[in-house]
């Protein structure tokens, strides 16, 4: 990154986008490093040089959030959800797939916070616009469906 960095100059996306990348991998990997401060970087990069609206930073909110709610860090993280899904919505439009993709994030989320109205709308919600922007065999669409079901049996017992 250091010679990017030196060849791009800091205020570049390239570093950015290479940046994210490194900390979803590294979140993937798991127990060797924390991700989180390289997606700090990412997001204070990203807003200052694309502007707090841009659908980057809604993506950088919407991955720190995922890593802080596998931390419980429960609080953050749906504060992270919810301003990307706001800014996904303004920017991508209401029925666009990667705002179901935030929908179904904040939707599981709420399921450990035991907030089980508002995920079973935040899961309907999230089907309706993968039925409508991906179609009903796309693995989001039955991954959605996959956990709305899952919830409305848990519901019922």
């Amino acid at each position: 990154m250091t010679v990017v960095e030196k060849t791009l100059g800091p205020p570049h996306p390239f570093i950015a986008t290479d940046l994210n990348n490194l900390a979803l991998l590294l979140r993937k990997e798991g127990k060797y490093y924390n991700p989180e401060p390289l997606f700090r970087r990412v997001l204070a990069f990203q807003q200052k040089n694309l502007g707090p609206m841009h659908p980057d930073v809604a993506l950088t909110m919407n991955n720190l959030a995922l890593l802080l709610y596998t931390q419980n860090k429960y609080t953050e993280a749906e504060a992270l959800f919810r301003r990307s899904l706001h800014i996904r919505k303004k920017t991508l439009g209401p029925e666009h797939a990667d705002v179901a993709q935030t929908l179904n994030n904040l939707a599981a989320l709420c399921y450990d916070q035991g907030k089980h109205t508002e995920l079973e709308t935040l899961l309907r919600r999230a089907l309706a616009i993968n039925e409508k922007t991906l179609g009903p065999n796309h693995l989001d669409t039955v991954s959605c469906r996959k956990n709305l079901d899952a919830f409305l049996e848990l519901k019922n017992q």
